[in-house]
């Protein structure tokens, strides 16, 4: 599976699809640039993979969200500082 992700001006009629979110971040971000303005995303879906980290380290933000058994997460076993 792919990634789709949308941008979309809101001052103007800029739109576009990438299949990568550097791709689309780096659009996003030259646009901004170059006409000043504020450009939002959408990110349709991502691959299994990526999916299934993002839910394991709780990325939604809410607390308890995290998975603790995944070998994800840092559980405090690494002693590099």
């Amino acid at each position: 599976m792919t990634t789709d992700v949308v941008v979309r001006c809101a001052d103007c009629a800029y739109a576009a699809a990438f299949d990568s979110l550097r791709a689309a971040r780096t659009a996003l971000d030259d646009h901004e640039r170059e006409t000043g303005h504020s450009v939002e995303w959408n990110i349709g879906r991502l691959s299994g993979g990526v999916e299934r980290a993002g839910a394991d380290a709780g990325v939604c933000g809410r607390e308890g969200c995290a998975n603790p058994d995944s070998p994800l997460l840092d559980h405090g076993g690494s002693d590099d500082a």
